[in-house]
């Protein structure tokens, strides 16, 4: 099993920045990728970034490139989202999740174990 911990949601200003992280442990030497989704309220939960475990390659949602970057420290099993420039259209509940499956998988049913939740809100 992979245990999921995200953390470093708060309250942020438009135009800010925030940095948010996932710890993984457990069974994660069989994870192929690990990514980031959100949901809103009344919203579905949509893809939002996603990188691959061995060689790092990565995937944005149309709606955040150019301004979150996703990266991955390999030695300390830790996932982060730089989000910049935030966009109240942007406050969400962050999730982050571990896929086992091969491929950079943009929809929730492809994904395998799941954090709890941050949450990330954009005042105007």
């Amino acid at each position: 099993q992979v245990q999921l911990v995200e953390s470093g949601g708060g309250l942020v200003q438009a135009g800010g920045s925030l940095r948010i992280s996932c710890a993984a442990s457990g069974r994660t030497f069989s994870s192929y990728a690990m990514g980031w989704f959100r949901q809103a309220p009344g919203k579905e939960r949509e893809f939002v970034a996603a990188i691959s475990w061995s060689v790092g390659r990565t995937a944005y949602a149309d709606s955040i490139k150019g301004r979150f970057t996703i990266s991955r420290d390999n030695a300390k099993n830790t996932m982060y989202l730089q989000m910049n420039s935030l966009k109240p259209e942007d406050t969400a509940v962050y999730y982050c999740a571990v896929k086992e499956s091969r491929g950079l998988g943009i929809v929730t049913m492809s994904y395998d174990y799941w954090g709890q939740g941050t949450q990330v809100t954009v005042s105007s």
